[in-house]
């Protein structure tokens, strides 16, 4: 009604003698009558059905509009000849008719594009415009996959068709930059010129596409409309060459003869590559709440190599050689999950999940933070603004070269629980209280190298049992324009017969680390500090020294820093291991136990992260280290006058997506660590000369 007032009030208004405007017209029934012959338009031919058809009932004149007025006007108007192209308007995105000025013009939504027409056939009134194919069949985007909803019969009647499956309701192909979208002329003359040729916000997509919506990411359901599944496929290949001290064997043979130096070439190169496959399978609704139930399984199959420049680093006995290559399998993460109760109206709830899980206890990663056997209680409250983990561990072995877990038991238990608060005092500021419990029992373990993991192999190594109690604060976030992470530990406890002591302990140590940070545009600019108390006398039997359970920091570098993504060896021990700040003495720290006489830490640093690109990141780091107590090392190495001077650690690191998403990542990174005066007292040579220490990593991730 709205699309014929429209052109008759440009007709009423215009004068037949000073404008060449002219409006289609046909005379419109405003009373339920049949439908006219239907005109079909198919492969450019017109046809009119001129089957028999009953005639159109009058309309009563008590129905008519009164004489004279706009309305009436429809109802005593015949249709009209149109005049040329460019004086005429369609009221509707078509050609103008070619055989017949009586026909209706036939809107676009009654032909079906997606079709190639024979000749043209009757058909029934009584179909709807679906079951006559004259309707265009939309798509849902991306890949949808076949749809596990029965349709219902739809009925009799044209006008609606019901749609079950609310997922796969099809969206139109247009795109937005062509002349036409959805047969909508351009109103002016060329308003797209200067955009992309192509812009299709909604598109089919294929069964390897994970970019677009895909029912094998979660985006469609599996089964019914509340179950989905979630398959992942990816591979990660590490390269690095690195330089770390590395000790000669002067009590067995060295690679070159008449070697003399205690420390010899630092020269390694390292490869691995994981190749894995994961299935998630949840029920309910997808992205809006805690799913009702989820099945959770990740494949790891990992290959690694490493050569070394002396004997005596790939496995203790001399014949094994300066190379060691091993491949793992690991089924990594299995777990289930259950939904106990909807607490709120506000979609908080308490699940439960069981099986090997991954689980970070801080902002961090300070304390814990792996993937491992597990029963987890978890919830939210008060519309998420709390959070709460109760989570008890009964750790399986790791695999000593792949770091994944195995299926022999590790005879370690760890309880953490954890609160976390959302806009804490300031809105974007989230605070975490958290308790972890560490039992550790006393085992005798050797590695798949055949070298002696526990206990340590350092002084008194004879099995010991270690109960530890972490108590911690920590933040993360903003307030106002300032960003802010910190943390606070204090750890308590016992240790049966510390190897280095050689006498119980009563643990007492602390952690301490902020980072501040303020972003400039398309760069952040940070300061942070991190402390790890240190013991201070190896005989008083106190434990100062602070360690951790299970730590993986992303903190002062995380893993572009030499400092943290080295392990650097020192007498059948580690000063520092892989991925961790601590330097705790302790023989692995995926293997090993917990040490809690150890010389401390302080580290200061200096960072900026630029975003260069969307697709480009570089991170840099500068970071100055130094024992805080460095006479633990001196009874260790029985080494006199040890300074506290550790060094300097440069990184630069860069992670650029080339798709603009996670399916391809390209992680590369440069460091190096220039001694310090502690330092060098520890690895100097002979000849009282410390090299300077650098390394370089690749790393190359493709997810599906």
């Amino acid at each position: 009604m709205a699309v014929g007032l429209l052109p008759l009030a440009l007709g009423l208004m215009a004068d037949d003698q000073d404008s060449t405007l002219k409006v289609i017209s046909a005379p419109l029934n405003l009373l339920p009558a049949t439908p006219p012959a239907p005109v079909f338009q198919r492969a450019g031919i017109e046809h009119q059905d001129h089957s028999p058809a009953e005639s159109e009932p009058s309309i009563p004149e008590e129905q008519r509009p009164v004489s004279g007025s706009a309305s009436s006007a429809i109802f005593d108007s015949e249709p009209g000849e149109p005049g040329p192209v460019d004086e005429v308007i369609f009221l509707l995105d078509d050609d103008p008719p070619s055989n017949s000025t009586n026909a209706p013009i036939e809107p676009p939504i009654l032909r079906d594009p997606h079709q190639q027409r024979g000749p043209a056939q009757d058909l029934s009134l009584e179909s709807s415009p679906e079951e006559a194919g004259l309707w265009p069949r939309n798509y849902p985007p991306g890949y949808s996959g076949p749809s596990g909803i029965v349709p219902s019969d739809p009925g009799e009647g044209i006008h609606f068709v019901p749609v079950e499956d609310r997922w796969r309701i099809g969206y139109p192909e247009w795109n937005r930059h062509e002349p036409y979208v959805m047969g909508h002329p351009r109103l002016i003359d060329d308003p797209f010129k200067e955009l992309p040729e192509d812009d299709f916000p909604f598109v089919k997509g294929r069964m390897l596409d994970p970019y677009h919506q895909n029912i094998l990411k979660g985006d469609y359901p599996l089964i019914g409309q509340d179950t989905f599944l979630n398959l992942t496929a990816a591979t990660i290949m590490t390269l690095e060459s690195r330089d770390v001290p590395t000790p000669t064997t002067p009590f067995e043979s060295t690679v070159l003869p008449g070697q003399e130096e205690f420390f010899g070439d630092p020269d390694q190169f390292f490869y691995r590559q994981d190749f894995l496959l994961s299935f998630d399978i949840f029920h309910g609704t997808d992205g809006f709440k805690q799913p009702d139930w989820r099945v959770r399984m990740s494949m790891i199959y990992n290959l690694n190599y490493l050569d070394v420049d002396e004997l005596g680093i790939v496995n203790p006995d001399v014949r094994e050689g300066t190379t060691r290559y091993r491949d793992d399998f690991a089924l990594e993460e299995w777990f289930v999950e259950s939904k106990l109760a909807d607490t709120s109206p506000y979609y908080d709830t308490l699940s439960i999940r069981a099986g090997s899980q991954l689980f970070v206890s801080d902002f961090r990663g300070f304390i814990f933070s792996d993937v491992n056997r597990a029963v987890r209680i978890f919830g939210t409250q008060e519309a998420n603004r709390g959070q709460f983990n109760v989570i008890w561990f009964d750790q399986a072995e790791k695999q000593t070269n792949s770091e994944l877990n195995s299926f022999e038991d590790r005879h370690q238990n760890t309880f953490i629980l954890n609160y976390y608060r959302q806009d804490f005092i300031w809105p974007g500021y989230d605070a975490e209280v958290s308790f972890h419990y560490n039992h550790d029992k006393a085992t005798f373990h050797f590695d798949e190298n055949d070298f002696l993991v526990r206990p340590d192999p350092a002084g008194v190594f004879s099995p010991h049992e270690i109960d530890s109690y972490y108590f911690g604060i920590a933040g993360n976030g903003h307030i106002h324009r300032l960003n802010v992470s910190h943390a606070l530990y204090w750890v308590d406890g016992t240790d049966q017969l510390n190897p280095i002591a050689g006498r119980p302990l009563d643990i007492d140590a602390w952690m301490a680390a902020v980072e501040l940070s303020i972003d400039r545009d398309w760069m952040r600019f940070r300061v942070s500090y991190f402390y790890a108390s240190g013991d201070d006398d190896v005989n008083d039997a106190e434990g100062g020294g602070f360690d951790t359970i299970f730590d993986n920091p992303n903190f002062a570098g995380g893993e572009f820093s030499y400092w943290q993504r080295q392990a650097i060896g020192l007498f059948g021990v580690q000063l520092v291991n892989r991925g961790s700040l601590v330097p705790n003495l302790r023989s692995s720290k995926t293997q090993g136990q917990t040490n809690f006489v150890n010389p401390g830490l302080h580290l200061f640093n200096i960072g900026v992260d630029a975003d260069i690109t969307p697709r480009t990141k570089l991170i840099g780091n500068v970071n100055f280290l130094w024992f805080e107590h460095p006479e633990v090392l001196e009874t260790f190495v029985f080494q006199s006058d040890i300074d506290d001077e550790i060094g300097t650690d440069l990184s630069l690191g860069v992670e650029f997506r080339p798709l603009h998403n996670n399916n391809l990542i390209i992680v590369g990174g440069v460091s190096g660590l220039i001694p310090g005066d502690g330092f060098r007292d520890i690895y100097s040579k002979l000849d009282g000369e410390t090299d300077r220490l650098f390394a370089a990593f690749l790393e190359l991730i493709v997810e599906y």
